[in-house]
């Protein structure tokens, strides 16, 4: 059989990504999910949905419910519609390479196989789990690395509904290791629509805004109390205040950041440095005495647009520390230790040296350096840490 004749398909709770064997990027991306606008009457695909001109209040069908695939018959039209108008490719005639999350149950397991063989009539099917096709696909780039040379790493996964943390052996996921938590994409898009509702204008139905301003706009700190007090600052010498534009439906179709160079001005904090400032701390108390707490929430509903200060760095913080939200759960940084922790100490060192980010929400900026930092205390000191990170 050809590598033309098998279909891959990464079948995300919150994007699909689909292609064809042999080539390196995939065909499609598109949001696993049916949406359906108010202008609109009915159900449109998540790659329909981007292609309308207002996403304002979109009402969202996911067949995925907390990682777990809950609506058969809905994952079915959109699988349907994405092999025949954007693969364009005939399931009789080819075989699937199908990624499905970590401790999938029975049940799902074999309505999945009804949906593959009898719904759609693919010839074949080989299922497979995101951490050993991430290890591999890392293996394959450097060959006479470390990685493939021990067949061994540890991948972490922040994924749409879940993180895991899911040692590697011989390309294998060791199962008894993995250790997961209860958060990932959509949990951090949920609290930013929380903190933006409360502090400004409602946000609650709006998810794909949501997503969009945290993709933009949301980063990780390295020194949360040190950033905390900066965003408490007034005026310019608040590095973290920017702007996002929300659609009006007349003038702007789509959200965006108002000012792109004022977004990226909290990088000048990288290495510790204080940032340069004109206020001095007499200033800042004085401010904090002047400056009551109703003029702060003061919004002028007049403007289509809302500012974000210290929301940009609180959200992605939830991952590290879910505890701070009530959240009876480890962070990030502890989970990979106990994931470590739970296979044989010889591939201790080897696992911390090939430590592998992928999923969309280790695309924040300074992700890795953070984690590194929360690391290096918590792993024994001849051990090295070292991070790798996915290209998207």
């Amino acid at each position: 059989m050809t590598t033309s004749n098998v279909v891959v398909l990464d079948n995300g709770g919150g994007l699909i990504k689909a292609g064809i064997g042999g080539e390196r990027d995939p065909s499609a991306v598109i949001p696993n999910c049916m949406g359906k606008p108010p202008s609109s009457k009915k159900w449109l695909m998540g790659d329909q949905l981007h292609s309308q001109s207002d996403l304002t209040s979109v009402s969202l069908r996911r067949p995925f419910d907390r990682g777990y695939l809950l609506n058969p018959d809905l994952q079915r039209d959109i699988w349907s519609h994405l092999f025949s108008n954007l693969l364009r490719i005939s399931p009789s005639q080819s075989s699937l390479l199908l990624v499905e999350p970590l401790f999938n149950l029975p049940s799902i397991q074999r309505s999945i196989d009804e949906l593959v063989f009898e719904d759609l009539g693919f010839r074949s099917l080989f299922v497979a789990d995101s951490p050993s096709l991430v290890h591999l696909y890392e293996a394959s780039h450097c060959p006479y690395g470390l990685l493939a040379k021990s067949q061994c790493s540890l991948v972490v996964d922040c994924g749409f509904s879940f993180t895991h943390a899911a040692p590697v052996f011989q390309n294998f996921t060791i199962n008894y290791a993995v250790k997961r938590l209860d958060l990932g994409g959509k949990a951090l898009t949920n609290y930013l629509k929380e903190l933006v509702s409360y502090r400004a204008v409602n946000v609650m139905d709006e998810t794909f805004i949501m997503d969009d301003v945290k993709e933009k706009l949301c980063f990780v700190s390295l020194d949360v109390p040190r950033d905390l007090q900066i965003a408490r600052r007034p005026g310019k010498d608040n590095l973290f205040r920017c702007t996002y534009v929300l659609p009006d439906g007349i003038t702007y179709m789509k959200g965006f950041v108002k000012d792109p160079n004022e977004a990226g001005r909290y990088r000048t904090l990288d290495g510790g440095a204080p940032p340069p400032s004109t206020v001095t701390k007499e200033d800042m108390d004085q401010h904090e005495v002047t400056e009551k707490p109703e003029d702060r929430r003061r919004i002028d509903l007049t403007k289509n647009e809302f500012n974000l200060t210290n929301e940009r760095f609180l959200v992605p913080e939830m991952i590290f520390r879910p505890a701070d939200l009530g959240m009876n759960q480890a962070g990030l940084a502890e989970c990979i230790i106990r994931a470590v922790n739970s296979c044989h100490p010889d591939l201790h060192p080897v696992l911390y040296q090939s430590i592998i980010l992928t999923g969309g929400s280790t695309l924040f900026p300074q992700f890795a350096q953070r984690l590194e930092m929360e690391l290096r205390p918590l792993v024994p000191d001849d051990y090295q840490v070292k991070i790798t990170t996915q290209e998207e």
